[in-house]
């Protein structure tokens, strides 16, 4: 573990509580007594007030038959002040429309919460991501409004 961030004392004490260190992820326990990762507490979509975590919506997705990799990202939005906006890659053989559109949507809505269902989708051929296989919902997001999506150095190659 660090002893501290570079030039931010101030962030590292506020990870710590009453000895304990606090890792900003967020987990559950279900009724069974198993603990689940449900995200981050900083990478949480605020979507017509509501707080829904990406991994827990890419989650649901990966469970549908037809999805092989999903990612969801925040967009801004006049209405809801962020959508949700699920990027998805099929398995070989399947095609997207409006059937497995609505397939996804009522899975979401019963799998997570109404509130979770991805405003957008977008079908993808890769899903952007670190050599370490962490998602770049930066990248996503920057495609998504068509901004420039900086520095790629860390993406794995396709």
């Amino acid at each position: 573990m660090f002893v501290r961030y570079l030039n931010n004392e101030e962030a590292y004490r506020h990870k710590f509580k009453d000895g304990y260190y606090y890792s900003g992820d967020i987990a559950y326990k279900d009724q069974e007594g198993y603990y689940w990762f449900a995200g981050r507490k900083d990478d949480v979509i605020n979507t017509a007030g509501h707080l829904v975590g990406p991994f827990e919506v890419e989650s649901a997705l990966l469970e549908i038959e037809e999805i092989k990799e999903a990612a969801v990202i925040a967009a801004p939005d006049e209405i809801l002040h962020e959508k949700i906006v699920a990027f998805i890659k099929l398995k070989p053989g399947y095609t997207y429309d409006k059937e497995l559109e609505l397939k996804i949507r009522v899975y979401i809505a019963n799998k997570v919460s109404t509130i979770a269902v991805p405003h957008d989708m977008v079908v993808i051929e890769n899903i952007p991501k670190t050599k370490s296989g962490k998602i770049m919902r930066r990248v996503l997001k920057a495609q998504y409004l068509g901004h420039d999506a900086g520095d790629l150095s860390t993406m794995e190659e396709f």
